[in-house]
């Protein structure tokens, strides 16, 4: 299981790197795969040798080893956010068929967070595609199971969660993006497949966290009623840390009404 962590906290740094050419580029209509990566400062392209996550930047001391322009330090941040978060999802789904599934979803989740803070949207070119790699994905981990009604209960999440962000657009007009409904119908796939526990959970974490965050911004951000605020970072928050600790929390609230006991 160590060997697991330690090779999926390894795999994140690296997909971190690569996240964070997607974060800059995505929002600018830009590929991904070319050009090469290269200096804001002088243009010089990167050095393989210089693409080693955090080490580089670590050995580089932050700035450029041409000209010496100074390398943001969310570079290295997001590259080990993305190694905690595969390190933390493999120790929680273990060497399973469920694996890969919830690692796309650690990445998708870095990448449209970040998104939403710098550009307040979450491109339809990541969400949308992510319905087919989640479809798949999950498929792949019930017939590797045989657990077909993990997949069924997926697709009935997916649309329940997206269903209900609709109705929250039409009862609310402008309360909330169509990025975030198109979202939802995503995380609702992953939650759904993981539970209706973590389904419920991480639908309510997703207001909480939300909520949170907002109070200050309003109370000492000058954030007002109208101001927009990105929900989508809120949202993916809500569904991961849902997929740890949905049963415990079920299971206290029940508990306090004696529902949990035989």
């Amino acid at each position: 299981m160590s060997i697991v962590v330690g090779g999926c906290a390894l795999l994140g740094l690296l997909i971190g790197s690569f996240l964070n050419v997607v974060v800059h580029r995505v929002p600018l209509g830009q590929s991904v795969v070319r050009p090469a990566s290269s200096c804001p400062g002088c243009g010089a392209a990167i050095r393989r040798r210089d693409n080693v996550p955090v080490l580089s930047w670590l050995l580089l001391r932050g700035r450029c080893r041409d000209c010496r322009t100074r390398i943001n330090v969310r570079y290295p941040l997001v590259e080990l956010l993305t190694g905690a978060l595969f390190a933390a999802v493999a120790a929680l789904v273990g060497p399973t068929w469920a694996l890969p599934a919830y690692l796309y979803l650690a990445a998708v989740a870095v990448a449209l967070a970040l998104i939403d803070l710098d550009v307040r949207r979450l491109p339809d070119v990541i969400v949308l595609p992510s319905y087919g790699v989640a479809l798949a994905l999950l498929a792949m981990a019930s017939a590797g199971t045989g657990d077909w009604w993990a997949f069924l209960r997926a697709l009935i999440g997916g649309a329940s969660l997206f269903a209900f962000y609709v109705l929250i657009v039409v009862v609310k007009p402008g309360g909330m993006g169509l990025g975030d409904v198109k979202l939802a119908g995503v995380l609702g796939l992953y939650l759904a497949w993981w539970g209706w526990d973590a389904l419920a959970v991480g639908a309510f974490l997703a207001f909480l966290i939300g909520g949170l965050v907002a109070i200050p911004l309003v109370l000492f951000g000058g954030a007002g009623r109208r101001s927009k605020m990105p929900f989508g970072p809120a949202m993916l928050a809500g569904a991961l840390v849902a997929l740890f600790v949905a049963e415990p929390v079920v299971t206290w609230y029940t508990g306090l009404f004696g529902l949990g006991q035989a």
